[in-house]
C-alpha cells in the first residue's frame, strides 16, 4: 500500500472483543496510519489487518495527507508518526483535534524523549506508543482512547510519573500572541514561530523555547515562508511587524 491510499485493509472478524459499537452491534475501529517511511507504514498496515476489531481505512506519508484522510473518512483513530515531511505529527495532531474532534490520535513513534512526548500530548494526542509495541498493546491503546481513556505505553507512563514526581513538567513560555485572524493561512503555531524569529531567536533557541525538535522548527519556518512569500528571515521579521504578529522593538531617543 502506498502513502495516501484509502482502500480498506481491515482484517477478518476474529477472536477478541470489538473496539466500537455500531447500530447493528459491534464494529471494528476505523484507523488511519500515518508514517513517512513506506516500509514501516506498510508493515503497520499489514499488522493491523491481522488484528481483531481494527479496520485500516487509509494510510498517509505525511501529516497533511493524514489530515486530508481524516476529513475524507472520519476514522475513529489515527496512528501518527511524529517526524514527517511537510507537516509533522505534532502539527497534524493539533489540526485533527481542532477540526475533527471525533477522531482520536495515538502517537506511534521511535522516540520517547521529552522533546517528542510532551508536545504531542499538548497537541491533543490521547495515546503514545513506541514502535516496539506489540499488536495487543496497539489494540489496547486504540480501545482506551476510543473509550475516553489514555492509551500510553508502560514506558511512557513511567516517564510521565518521573517528570511529575520531580515537579518539572512545564508548559513552554507563551510567545507574543498572534492576531485572532492570521494572514495568508498561517496556523497559530507558525505565527508563534514567526514571532520568535522576529525576536531574533535561532532555530535551536526556538526549539528549546517551544520544547520541540529543531527539525519541527525548520518545518514550520519552511511552511510560513511558502505561505507568506518571504525569502529570508529579514523579510519574515518585516512581515511579522507589518501584520502585528510581533511588536517592533522600541527605539530609545538619544
Amino acid at each position: 500500500m502506498t502513502g495516501g491510499t484509502s482502500d480498506g485493509v481491515g482484517g477478518p472478524d476474529g477472536p477478541g472483543r470489538a473496539l466500537g459499537e455500531g447500530s447493528a452491534g459491534p464494529r471494528a475501529a476505523r484507523v488511519v496510519v500515518a508514517d513517512d517511511q513506506t516500509v514501516v507504514r506498510e508493515g503497520i498496515v499489514i499488522l493491523l489487518g491481522l488484528l481483531p476489531g481494527i479496520e485500516v481505512v487509509g494510510s498517509a506519508a505525511d501529516g497533511l495527507e493524514a489530515v486530508r484522510l481524516v476529513a475524507e473518512h472520519a476514522p475513529d483513530v489515527v496512528l501518527m508518526d511524529l517526524r514527517m515531511p511537510r507537516c509533522d505529527g505534532v502539527e497534524a495532531t493539533r489540526r485533527i483535534r481542532a477540526e475533527y474532534p471525533g477522531t482520536q490520535v495515538v502517537i506511534l513513534t521511535t522516540y520517547a524523549d521529552d522533546d517528542s512526548l510532551f508536545p504531542a500530548l499538548r497537541a491533543g494526542a490521547r495515546g503514545y506508543l513506541t514502535k516496539d509495541a506489540g499488536g495487543e498493546e496497539i489494540v489496547r491503546a486504540v480501545a482506551h482512547v476510543m473509550s475516553g481513556e489514555a492509551g500510553l505505553s508502560p514506558k511512557v507512563q513511567l516517564r510521565l510519573l518521573e517528570r511529575l514526581s520531580t515537579g518539572v513538567v512545564q508548559r513552554p513560555p507563551t510567545a507574543p500572541g498572534p492576531p485572532r485572524e492570521l494572514p495568508d493561512g498561517l496556523t497559530a503555531r507558525e505565527a508563534e514561530v514567526l514571532s520568535l524569529v522576529a525576536e531574533g531567536l535561532s532555530n535551536g533557541e526556538i526549539a528549546r523555547r517551544l520544547q520541540v525538535s529543531t527539525a519541527t522548527v525548520k518545518t514550520h519556518i519552511n511552511n510560513l515562508f511558502a505561505k507568506t512569500g518571504v525569502r529570508d528571515r529579514a523579510q519574515a521579521v518585516r512581515y511579522a511587524f507589518r501584520h502585528g504578529i510581533a511588536r517592533p522593538p522600541e527605539t530609545s531617543l538619544p
